[in-house]
């Protein structure tokens, strides 16, 4: 599954950058998976490639999105697109793109294992890699990484990323051919059947398989009570049972819609990665606590708990404390052991607890100990999870172990007697353990694919359930392949040969309890209802598929009447006569008589079969749709089957007629007139400029060599005017790409008109000239055009833009100006100038990110298109000065912090573009309470809590960014503007050091400062200043702790130590990354750590929610 980040999802003017289709909308996030990984593929000469690309002067970039050269691999055309500032994002977006993507042929696909590096140039170490899988097509023709890393990293000249304003990018691709799986039955196969991805799901799917495939745990949930009332997407016990039924019954892959939906999660979830642990932690609590009054209450602590003995036994003395602990899984380490052997042995290692890390033994105080875990007992099912992923310090970003670790086929952990045993615990049980199923994670930390290797019943033969698709396996696939390490040699030397697909999650059922777990799952275990849903939906899947084969055996035959144009004309549609799909269908077997058929129509429509007469519809070349002749006697003794060929060769097409009944002075049916050769079926619909308003009102059979001046009564009879009234006639020619309507001539004939079989006559009252002002539309032509460029468009305040304020109907061909003076009159605004839009992001269904400028765009359909797609939603905001005098100001938003008091308060500064960093300084006194009315301002660039820049006064501001970096302004300390030689300018940020499995995490949070620091001072003297400068009780003071940073380490320091000493650098403006510490512990709001290690950096944690 994947939580990589196709390119982006915004295009503005200028922008050539494909937009990525998905499965949901978006933005999400839009995330699709990549379902087919290197593991999924038979793999012919796999061919690759490196390709460096040095970027100059990448600073100055102010393009949005940047590509590199393209080059070759596999044949295929490949570039790099980097984002120079992010993707609205304060991380770099990188991503390998298709270069030549939009002149492929339809279909094309081509899948490629690829990683993309920035280089450090300062120390290769550091250089940060990415390593990703996918499948490009038309679909996804770029794939990447939206976070690569973050931009304050990336700009900070220290670092060695971006060394004399050059930044080097390295590519390494690897193109793979790929075998179709398209035709494969995985029952016929296997006997069993996969379960559906519904976007990024294959790691519950690889989970439910599991746990699915462990028949005592199977047979407890088909005993949790449900009953018929209930229904699957309400019911997380039903649902369950419907999924586990299905999968044991079912000829095809079975969906988890309603698993998810009893979940409570949306479709985002479900395009949402998760971690599989998380999920069956989260799955097995809730169902433990849903069994609890049941008669299989308990069951998953039977199956899944086992118990450890945590314990700190002092060495010199007879004092031991212990603690046992409950498991439903234990984690394992990776990294640095070779195997699951080595894994237990380091989990249950001795720490020795002596120095100034002694134990604290009560009343016997400070002792030397040693400290462990050892088992208790251990369940029936034992499920490891393997430490794949973890937090690297020095890269500060999770990362994927790829480490060679084995696992046995058998595992015993009695072995060496018993020495993962607590000396309580029951040696008569036999702890060996069989290998049940094998739960791999192909991919990178941030994305990939989850899938299982099972063996259902402990047999040598080994399946894989990857999402729909199950296949027979061997064990050397299922176990020695997914160790992980190094593949053989097979690419190009200096590419790396990593194996991204490994074990993730190891089930184990222990030998003992094998006949009991491992058990038959009979009918009877099922509840009846449970099986009667399933047997209902069998036999409707049956009937559709029934249908589905016998559709070529079938004709659908749509009839429409007068009725459905009078009804759809001026309300569904304008333009041509009838939309089909909303007229009444017949599904006739297509050997069945005309005859026949007219007889099941005289039933539906009470109309005689001696009255009906049927018309053949034809596609115009001008792609209208018209009737063109009645049925012929000999045709109406034909089949339908015969008939739907007659009308249209496509095989399969659907029979479309008009059903024309005349009705006598009593509105009752009567026979059809007698048709000549000469006579010609036309349709008229009538046209009201006051109430805006077309309606269809009836048809006339006309002789081709009549004038319309003699049909004229009849037509204001239609429309229910005086017979005598004049009358102008169009013809309604087209409406695609644009509205052909023009007028006809009353006083020649319909034949020198051209008007023939089908067409269409719109006709009003005639208008005096003087009139016409008083109408919007005041013809036919007009109304058309207005109808054909009409748009409802929904304005939304960008200040709440979920939610709609107002509609507005205008035409697509509305002008800027037309635009912004209707919105500015339902608002009741004076100058509509004051009013500035912003488009809709189709996909995200957030506003643009840039709204459009001053008559930035031509028309409303400007406004409303959005790559390929149309949209109907604009975003408004009322200025306070008119957007062209605004549009020449550089706006900055300012945090102007308070020197004597604690306020922070926010300015917006509005100054002409070519201005300096010391006009906004003034301007801002203007605005602002100083200290005292001499105090100097400084402007600085503040990027996760840290200090990265002093602007200095003369510098313009048209280029300052406050998007990604926070500007904050303050009055500079009298202490600083006196420094002597010796004394130095320091930073001094506040964080906490959070320490996971013994791991060290550095998190800064609050706001920077500096302060100064004089040569030979102590600690204990900076203390003082600096409480002073924060106001802190000096309760809370005593607290903290301060350290000395560099490179995010930090070296704890004493009220006695020099501080200066530990300052080396001379640089004022440079130190980001030493600085002065204040180290809280836990008593401040901080962003939380992900406390599971294992889970991607890109997941948020799962929920049940019901």
């Amino acid at each position: 599954m994947t939580a990589m980040t196709p390119a982006p999802i915004d295009k503005q003017e200028d922008e050539e950058m494909r937009e990525p289709h998905s499965d949901l909308t978006m933005e999400v996030v839009s995330q699709t998976e990549t379902a087919n990984t290197a593991e999924n593929q038979s793999v012919e000469d796999p061919l690759s490639s490196r390709f460096t690309w040095k970027i100059d002067n990448f600073s100055s970039l102010n393009t949005k999105k940047h590509y590199s050269d393209v080059f070759v691999v596999g044949g295929y055309k490949w570039r790099i697109l980097i984002f120079p500032k992010g993707n609205y994002k304060d991380h770099l977006s990188l991503y390998l793109d298709v270069a030549d993507s939009e002149s492929l042929p339809y279909g094309w696909s081509r899948y490629a294992q690829f990683s993309l590096t920035v280089i450090n140039q300062t120390n290769n170490n550091y250089s940060i890699r990415k390593d990703a899988q996918h499948q490009f097509n038309a679909k996804g023709s770029d794939w990447g990484f939206e976070s690569f890393m973050p931009l304050g990293e990336l700009y900070d000249l220290c670092k060695g990323y971006l060394v004399n304003d050059t930044l080097i990018v390295e590519a390494e691709v690897v193109v793979r051919q790929i075998v179709d799986y398209g035709a494969y039955d995985s029952k016929k196969e296997t006997g069993y059947v996969g379960l559906k991805n519904q976007g990024a799901t294959c790691y519950m799917n690889s989970l439910l398989q599991t746990l699915y495939h462990i028949p005592y745990f199977r047979k407890a949930v088909y005993h949790m009570p449900t009953t018929e009332n209930d229904m699957p997407s309400g019911s997380i016990p039903l649902a369950l049972q419907s999924l586990f039924y299905e999968l044991q019954c079912s000829d095809s892959s079975v969906a988890t819609k309603k698993l998810t939906k009893s979940f409570g999660w949306d479709t985002y979830d479900s395009f949402m990665q998760h971690d599989v642990q998380e999920l069956n932690r989260v799955l097995c609590e809730k169902l433990e606590d849903k069994m609890k009054g049941t008669v299989v209450e308990g069951t998953i602590q039977k199956l899944f708990a086992g118990h450890h003995m945590n314990y700190i036994e002092c060495i010199n003395m007879d004092y031991k404390s212990t603690r046992k602990e409950s498991f439903y899984d234990l984690q394992l380490d990776v990294k640095g052991c070779r195997d699951v052997y080595a894994s237990f042995d380091k989990y249950v290692e001795v720490e020795r607890l002596e120095g100034d890390n002694k134990y604290h033994a009560g009343q016997y105080g400070l002792q030397d100990a040693k400290k462990g875990v050892l088992f208790s007992d251990f369940p029936p099912v034992l499920q490891l999870q393997l430490k794949r992923f973890e937090y690297d310090f020095l890269r500060d970003t999770m990362v994927k172990i790829n480490d060679h670790y084995e696992f046995p086929l058998q595992l015993d952990l009695d072995r060496d007697d018993g020495k993962y045993l607590s000396p309580e615990a029951d040696r008569s049980v036999r702890n060996l353990y069989t290998l049940h199923s094998v739960l791999v994670h192909s991919g990178g930390v941030h994305g990939g694919h989850y899938y299982a290797y099972i063996r259902p019943t402990l047999s040598n033969q080994w399946y894989k359930f990857d999402d729909e698709r199950v296949t027979k396996e061997d064990m050397e696939r299922a176990l020695e392949e997914q160790y992980g390490g190094e593949e053989l040699p097979q690419m190009k030397p200096g590419f790396n040969n990593t194996k991204y697909s490994n074990a993730y999650m190891l089930v184990y059922i222990r030998e003992s309890d094998k006949d009991k777990i491992i058990c038959n799952v009979d009918e009877k275990d099922i509840a009846e209802h449970l099986r009667e849903r399933l047997k209902k939906k069998q036999e409707e899947k049956e009937r559709k598929k029934k249908e589905k084969a016998e559709v070529h055996l079938y004709t659908i035959i749509k009839v429409a009447r007068d009725d459905d144009l009078a009804e759809q004309i001026g309300k569904d549609i304008y333009f041509d006569l009838v939309d089909h799909d909303k007229v009444r269908s017949f599904h006739i077997h297509e050997q069945t008589a005309f005859d026949v058929f007219k007889e099941e129509v005289a039933r539906e429509f009470c109309i005689p079969v001696q009255f009906q007469r049927f018309w053949l519809w034809v596609k115009r070349q001008n792609h209208t749709y018209r009737p063109n002749r009645p049925l012929t006697p000999l045709e109406e003794t034909q089949s339908v089957g015969t008939l739907r060929e007659v009308s249209n060769k496509v095989h399969g097409a659907e029979l479309k007629l008009f059903l024309e009944v005349e009705l006598g002075l009593d509105l009752r049916p009567i026979a059809p007139p007698y048709k000549t050769k000469e006579d010609i079926l036309l349709f008229f619909k009538h046209y009201d400029p006051e109430k805006e308003e077309l309606r269809y009102v009836g048809r006339l059979f006309v002789e081709s060599v009549v004038k319309p001046i003699e049909v004229l009564s009849k037509l204001n009879k239609m429309a229910g005017y005086a017979a005598d009234e004049e009358i102008d006639l169009y013809e309604e020619i087209k409406f695609e790409p644009s509205v052909m309507c023009e007028p006809i001539d009353k006083k020649i004939t319909f034949q020198a008109s051209q008007l023939e079989v089908g067409d269409i006559i719109c006709f009003q009252k005639s208008l005096p000239v003087e009139s016409t002002n008083q109408y919007r539309y005041p013809d036919v032509p007009s109304f058309l055009e207005y109808v054909h460029s009409c748009q409802v468009v929904h304005f939304r305040s960008l200040e709440n833009p979920r939610e709609d304020d107002f509609c507005l109907e205008m035409s697509k061909l509305c002008t800027y100006d037309d635009v912004v003076e209707r919105v500015a009159q339902k608002l009741g605004l004076d100058d509509p100038s004051k009013i500035r839009l912003t488009s809709h992001n189709c996909y995200s269904q957030q506003p643009k990110p840039q709204p459009i400028k001053y008559r930035g765009a031509d028309h409303l359909s400007d406004m409303l298109l959005h790559y390929n797609q149309t949209s109907d939603i604009l975003y408004y905001e009322v200025l306070d000065i008119p957007l062209p005098e605004l549009q020449g100001l550089k706006t900055l938003k300012l945090a102007f912090h308070h020197a004597t008091k604690d306020e922070v308060v926010n300015h917006t500064i509005r100054l002409p573009k070519e201005s300096t960093v010391g006009d906004v300084l003034n301007d801002l006194k203007t605005k602002v309470e100083l200290s005292r009315p001499d105090a100097e301002l400084r402007l600085l660039e503040v990027f996760h809590h840290k200090i990265y820049k002093i602007f200095p006064p003369s510098q313009k501001i048209e280029n300052i960014n406050d998007q990604y970096w926070t500007l904050r302004a303050e009055e500079i300390p009298e202490e600083e503007k006196n420094l002597g030689p010796n004394d130095r300018l320091i930073h001094v940020y506040h964080f906490t050091n959070e320490t996971t499995q013994n791991q060290m995490k550095i998190l800064n949070f609050g706001d920077p400062f500096f302060s100064v620091i004089h040569e030979g001072e102590t600690l204990a003297e900076i203390k003082v200043r600096i409480q002073r400068k924060l106001q802190v009780p000096d309760e809370e003071f005593a607290k903290w702790k301060f350290a000395f940073l560099s490179l995010g380490r930090p070296e704890y320091l004493q009220d006695s130590d020099i501080v200066s000493s530990r300052f080396q650098r001379r640089d004022v403006y440079g130190a980001w990354e030493q600085y002065l510490g204040l180290e809280h512990n836990g008593n401040f709001p901080r962003r939380a750590y992900a406390v599971n290690q294992n889970r991607h950096t890109l997941e948020k944690p799962v929920k049940i929610y019901n």
